[in-house]
């Protein structure tokens, strides 16, 4: 008898539990709805982590207007443009953990190729963006011409020069990524590609984040639009394979919450070179960046520490952030340019923080 009351009031523990969770749901799902109405996006996928699960999971709108196939958060396949950017960070952290390569060294160390400029540049500089690498000009973004190598895409921006000295001030590059890659490559003495594959997606779970190939068959990978006079019109195609360091990878919005959760339970990497990967940079002048190596850091209302990046491509808006102070992760993607998510990722935030923070 005893026994069975034991039971009962686990089971309604639970339930109870459950209904906190449902009513966090409910709210996170109105929210999303009431965004996808006022701003029009075609697609989304919203995925929230927390304590090392994914908690929820949802797709919204479509992921191909035209044959209406609706958005998967565990299929779809995004472009997550500058995400790449951490992912790139977490393939450095495993070359600097095996001690395969120098932050502090000068980038010809590993691609002895690139010309020299006035000042010495660092692989540290070019994962701050502090490098002085320039950043896209013109339509340089809505190219179609395939690279058939990491090095052979260094060619568009390797005869610029300097914006600036290096560390004197923060200037944002994905340029300076691509050149991080091919240091990447030499250090590991593999393809980046295949680096990236074996060395992070893999462990980690993310089996649906792949390089966007435009001219290969990839499965539920989203279309791309754009909004034009309040009407959704299709995104010409790009071939991104002169950046995948920078953003040329799809990925699924599942697969970023298990990349964000990997970093707040280190068994992937060491906390303190995790530590490393979020500690801003400091211009030479002392000020801080509010970005670390390949991630941006900046504190939010009530103090919260908010860690995590923006990806912007040709057909993809992405909002990426970690809470690590309650273990919460929230990974949204949409397959339209510029797409304004105003304060959709605080209001989650606050909703799944309460859910976090309740005994």
């Amino acid at each position: 008898m005893k026994v069975s009351k034991l039971i009962l009031a686990l089971l309604l523990g639970l339930l109870s539990s459950f209904s906190v969770a449902s009513e966090s749901i409910d709210r996170a799902t109105r929210l999303v709805e009431h965004f996808m109405q006022d701003s029009g996006a075609p697609g989304l996928a919203v995925t929230v982590a927390y304590n090392n699960h994914i908690v929820w999971s949802e797709g919204f709108g479509y992921a191909d207007i035209e044959q209406k196939v609706a958005v998967n958060p565990a299929l779809t396949k995004f472009r997550v443009g500058s995400i790449a950017k951490p992912f790139t960070a977490f393939a450095l952290a495993k070359l600097l953990e095996a001690e395969k390569i120098e932050l502090d060294a000068e980038v010809q160390n590993y691609v002895p190729t690139f010309p020299q400029k006035n000042y010495p540049i660092t692989v540290r500089q070019l994962a701050g963006h502090l490098s002085g690498i320039r950043h896209y000009l013109d339509n340089e973004m809505y190219q179609r011409k395939k690279y058939s190598s990491v090095k052979e895409g260094l060619v568009i921006f390797q005869d610029s020069p300097l914006t600036h000295i290096p560390n004197a001030q923060w200037t944002y590059t994905s340029y300076g990524f691509n050149l991080l890659s091919a240091a990447i490559e030499q250090a590991a003495d593999t393809n980046y590609l295949e680096f990236m594959a074996t060395e992070v997606f893999l462990p980690l779970g993310m089996q649906q984040t792949v390089a966007d190939h435009l001219d290969e068959i990839i499965p539920h990978r989203s279309r791309y639009y754009f909004r034009r006079d309040n009407k959704l019109i299709n995104e010409p195609e790009v071939d991104n394979s002169y950046k995948w360091a920078s953003g040329g990878f799809l990925s699924t919005s599942e697969d970023l919450a298990r990349f964000g959760l990997a970093h707040l339970n280190p068994q992937h990497l060491k906390k303190t070179t995790i530590d490393l990967l979020w500690t801003p940079q400091k211009t030479t002048a002392g000020t801080s960046t509010k970005y670390g190596l390949g991630w941006r850091i900046f504190t939010g209302d009530e103090d919260q520490l908010w860690v995590g990046h923006g990806g912007g491509s040709i057909g993809g808006t992405t909002q990426f952030w970690l809470f690590p102070e309650h273990g919460l992760v929230i990974a949204a993607i949409s397959n339209q340019t510029d797409l304004n998510y105003g304060t959709l990722i605080p209001e989650l935030q606050k909703i799944f923080r309460e859910q976090a923070t309740k005994p």
